[in-house]
């Protein structure tokens, strides 16, 4: 009898062992996920807020020539009219690697906000043309000839390489009206506030314009370095016979920035990439 209650323990214990071992484990797996579901936890973290990362000069301007060069975006009126239908692309499309698009949101802290950018790129004006970057006849911008947007220069690889551009315009509104020393375009940090681009008319002729100063002093304004002559001058590159390229390092090769000239419309250009 004794050796019979044995046996029917040892039958019960090894039957218990056999349950635990099969749902043991998936038991204490569901109540602590529950017990971790239904309370708070808190974890100490480095703080990353205020940090950006800083691109050098050369570094932005790559960005920026790299993004404007993978848009079909109109570089100029004269350009604007002449492009067959099938260049047409979709402003503020994200094709590629490289993207310019218009940002949603407003200005960052530490950046120009709206209210204050024709200000700003009109301090920026005086500069390029105490400079002799800018003929001194060329007029100012202001919010009731011209739209400013905020875009985004973007690595899409590398989304830390961006780079925040007002992109100033003249109005539809007034795109018919006298545009004599008036600007058409201009590209402005938003951080720094210093123009990158413009497209003006100017009453200067393509001979009185010394390209080779000009890109000299662009160059000191925007503190790039390794400034260098386009090795290949093909009157094919452009529109217009009336230009002169020239290149500065970048993060993975150059970019490429160009002076030029529309003698028709008397349009002065200096425009990054493409």
């Amino acid at each position: 009898m004794n050796r019979w209650k044995s046996c029917s323990l040892g039958f019960a214990v090894a039957v218990v062992v056999i349950l635990a071992a099969l749902w043991g484990p998936e038991w204490i797996a569901v109540r602590r996920d529950e017990r971790l579901l239904n309370s708070i936890t808190t974890e100490a973290v480095e703080g990353a807020e205020g940090y950006r990362y800083r691109m050098s000069s050369n570094q932005k301007l790559y960005l920026l020539g790299r993004c404007l060069s993978s848009q079909t975006l109109p570089e100029s009126e004269l350009r604007f009219l002449t492009r067959v239908d099938n260049e047409a692309g979709n402003y503020g499309e994200m094709t590629g690697t490289y993207a310019f698009v218009e940002n949603r949101q407003q200005p960052g802290e530490g950046q120009i906000q709206e209210e204050a950018v024709y200000e700003a790129c009109n301090r920026e004006i005086q500069t390029l043309k105490e400079q002799g970057i800018l003929p001194g006849e060329v007029k100012e911008v202001s919010e009731d000839s011209y739209e400013a947007v905020i875009c985004s220069a973007i690595d899409v690889l590398e989304p830390r390489n961006n780079l925040s551009v007002w992109k100033i315009s003249l109005s539809t509104d007034v795109r018919n009206a006298d545009k004599s020393n008036r600007f058409l375009d201009i590209y402005l940090d938003a951080d720094t506030g210093k123009i990158y681009e413009f497209y003006v008319r100017t009453g200067q002729q393509w001979e009185d314009i010394d390209t080779d100063a000009m890109i000299d002093r662009y160059a000191e304004y925007l503190e790039l370095t390794g400034l260098e002559k386009y090795e290949d001058q093909n009157p094919l590159l452009e529109t217009t016979p009336y230009f002169a390229k020239y290149t500065f390092p970048g993060e993975e090769g150059s970019t490429t920035v160009t002076i030029g000239y529309y003698e028709g419309i008397r349009e002065l250009f200096l425009k990054v990439g493409r």
